[in-house]
């Protein structure tokens, strides 16, 4: 649409400036804080999050504000009076009560039923997650906030998942709330990203409200929407190959280009057309490229390729695709995912991302991936395309703190319901 905006997420230091509301909020299951940027970029003040895992609190405490009291027990050891105790708040005083309860249990592109009532590895943890969603409503029951809003994958309302749909929407009743559930999408919420979540918002019954959320927008944004004056992104993954004017000097080659992830040099990809296909030879930069025959235009065009980045720029770690991985993006248009590697998609720079997971930055796995280039996303680029700040500060290796933006609730996403709650119910 001509009148879409540009796509812009406010720095941390725009949103510390926000001048909080008055309204309170207090979030569990909290991960790296993208529900509560969410909450802050909407004026609400986050009083306490909590915070199993220490890799993800760690990440959580580098960027909150100083009002935040950051809670790392297990939500099982959590009582509602604790939670308010520290939060600074009186029973039933909190306006918001916020949780993302970890989903592997639920995810479609996981085993599912299989792992229900079992402990299996989370993040650098052990855990069970399926009852994680009682524990909330443990804590709602307690802590009798205004609203709740509680957010889990879109898995939970399909197949043999749906009767723990419906037993988590009694429990959250019965605790005395109005519940209402719908699956959303983030793309339509301003996100550059097909993210599809289950959100419920209960209002407390006594108060009268009903529960609301936030209507979808008129556009979305694309990966090339969103990377835009980004170095190292926008131009590299709107360009991929370039076709050489054969009467122009090429292009400067530098060493940070694409490199043989066997030998670990660099190479200059050259395309040339012989009749209908094309020969791809690869060129050491360290030895002089082969001679160049002159020939027929109509049937002879030479592309570069191997602008963008190989190395992620914050980790200095690799993030070229594998063998194997490799040789099926290859294969594999633009736009589309892979038959043999499920979660494989060479993404498509004028839509949206697909789903960012939280194994995608395993660099021996399939993920989504560059659509133009043999590699993952960098994390700056990441950032963007998970609606963070392009100052968040992330910790730990390109692996776990990919894993941080790929557990994370949109902080675009959350604001739109946080604005919705904040207007319509709250007001």
């Amino acid at each position: 649409m001509s009148d879409k905006p540009s796509y812009a997420v406010p720095s941390i230091a725009e949103i510390n400036a926000i001048e909080p509301s008055g309204l309170t909020v207090a979030s569990t299951f909290a991960g790296c804080g993208g529900s509560s940027l969410g909450y802050r970029m909407a004026g609400f003040r986050v009083l306490y999050a909590n915070e199993f895992v220490a890799a993800a609190r760690d990440t959580y405490e580098a960027n909150k504000r100083e009002w935040t009291h950051v809670d790392g027990r297990d939500v099982r050891d959590v009582t509602p009076e604790s939670l308010c105790e520290r939060a600074g708040v009186e029973i039933g005083q909190l306006d918001v009560l916020d949780g993302s309860p970890p989903c592997a249990s639920f995810s479609t592109a996981g085993k599912r039923a299989a792992k229900w009532g079992t402990s299996s590895s989370y993040s650098d943890t052990e855990q069970r997650s399926d009852d994680l969603f009682f524990e909330f409503a443990r804590i709602v029951e307690g802590v009798q906030p205004r609203v709740f809003v509680a957010e889990n994958v879109s898995g939970l309302v399909k197949g043999v998942a749906k009767g723990y749909f419906k037993a988590i929407h009694r429990a959250l009743a019965a605790a005395g709330y109005d519940v209402e559930a719908r699956l959303i999408s983030a793309e339509w919420l301003g996100v550059p990203q097909a993210r599809q979540r289950v959100i419920f918002v209960g209002v407390r019954s006594d108060l009268g409200w009903s529960p609301a959320f936030p209507d979808p927008l008129p556009y979305r944004y694309s990966i090339r929407d969103a990377l835009g004056g980004l170095d190292g992104g926008p131009a590299t993954i709107g360009r991929g190959r370039r076709t050489l004017d054969p009467d122009a000097p090429a292009p400067t080659v530098q060493t940070h280009g694409n490199f043989d992830p066997e030998t670990g040099y660099g190479i200059v990809q050259v395309t040339r057309r012989t009749g209908p296909g094309f020969v791809r030879e690869g060129h050491d930069l360290d030895e002089p490229i082969g001679t160049i025959q002159a020939s027929d235009p109509l049937h002879t065009r030479w592309e570069i390729d191997g602008s963008g980045p190989l190395v992620d720029p914050e980790t200095g770690e690799s993030i070229a695709l594998g063998k194997a991985i490799g040789a099926e993006w290859d294969r594999t248009s633009v736009g589309a995912s892979s038959d043999r590697y499920f979660q494989l998609v060479r993404s498509d720079a004028d839509r949206p991302v697909g789903t960012v997971t939280a194994s995608g930055g395993n660099i021996g796995l399939a993920s989504v991936v560059h659509g133009t280039e043999r590699r993952k996303f960098t994390l700056g680029e990441l950032r963007r395309l998970c609606s963070f700040p392009d100052d968040f500060v992330l910790t730990g290796t390109y692996a776990q703190r990919w894993e941080r933006l790929g557990r994370a609730v949109p902080p675009l996403m959350m604001r739109a319901i946080a604005e919705t709650i904040r207007d319509r119910v709250l007001s």
